[in-house]
């Protein structure tokens, strides 16, 4: 694993990577995602919820992206921030509007989800509220990098505050168990195993599976966007010193 990684730290070989695999993890993305959604609509009502149960299988592969998504920016600024990897910078770059959007997803399903379950929108209890400030650190990633003209500083500032930002991951894990809260607590991976019947359960592990691989090709067609960026301003600031 190492030496993969290694491997494509080189912006070469990452590129000549890259332009197959991200492709090719679009199309696993999206069989996945398209059996996902078949199964998971397929399934019965649930008992006590009702059709609404149905949301999870939108809602809860959101919740978990969200967290894998700040863990890699939070692994890439560190690797950004002590090494001055330019492509290890380009990849917490592309990773955070990724980030921001599975985190809103999250947010607005659960609020949808939360409605006729909790009989209101929105509650300030510890699982939502660490989730919405995960989002915010997302906004502020973004809204740093936009800030400062210099992107050496730009990337060093942002860096700083993604890892700041990593302190907030376990809250959001552990918040249902830390606080009271209307949050349900862990279903799927728990001691004892899961608690959600295969019907359901299959459904949202393919859906979980589907969102990580459109993350996967994303997240590679953006650090491309990022690495090629680069290059042009490099080109520039060339053409621009000869002239």
């Amino acid at each position: 694993m190492i030496q993969a990684l290694a491997f494509l730290t080189n912006p070469q070989r990452f590129l000549a990577f890259s332009r197959w695999a991200a492709p090719l993890f679009g199309v696993l993305a999206a069989g996945l995602l398209l059996a996902g959604l078949w199964l998971g609509f397929s399934a019965p009502p649930d008992y006590q919820q009702g059709a609404t149960v149905r949301i999870m299988f939108i809602h809860v592969p959101a919740a978990w992206m969200s967290l894998f998504c700040y863990a890699c920016l939070g692994a890439a600024s560190f690797l950004g921030l002590v090494f001055r990897h330019a492509l290890a910078e380009a990849a917490a770059r592309a990773a955070a509007p990724l980030g921001a959007a599975f985190t809103l997803l999250a947010l607005l399903t659960g609020s949808l989800w939360g409605r006729p379950m909790w009989g209101t929108w929105w509650v300030w209890d510890a699982r939502l509220t660490s989730v919405l400030v995960l989002f915010l650190f997302y906004l502020g990633y973004m809204a740093l990098l936009a800030a400062i003209d210099d992107e050496a500083r730009a990337n060093r500032a942002a860096a700083i505050l993604a890892l700041v930002g990593l302190v907030n991951l376990p809250i959001v894990h552990w918040s249902v168990n830390w606080w009271n809260t209307l949050h349900q607590p862990a279903s799927v991976l728990r001691p004892g195993g899961s608690a959600l019947a295969p019907v359901y359960l299959w459904p949202l592990l393919i859906m979980a599976l589907g969102y990580m691989a459109l993350f996967g090709s994303l997240w590679l067609v953006r650090i491309r966007g990022e690495v090629w960026r680069r290059r042009a301003a490099a080109l520039a600031v060339q053409a621009a010193g000869r002239s």
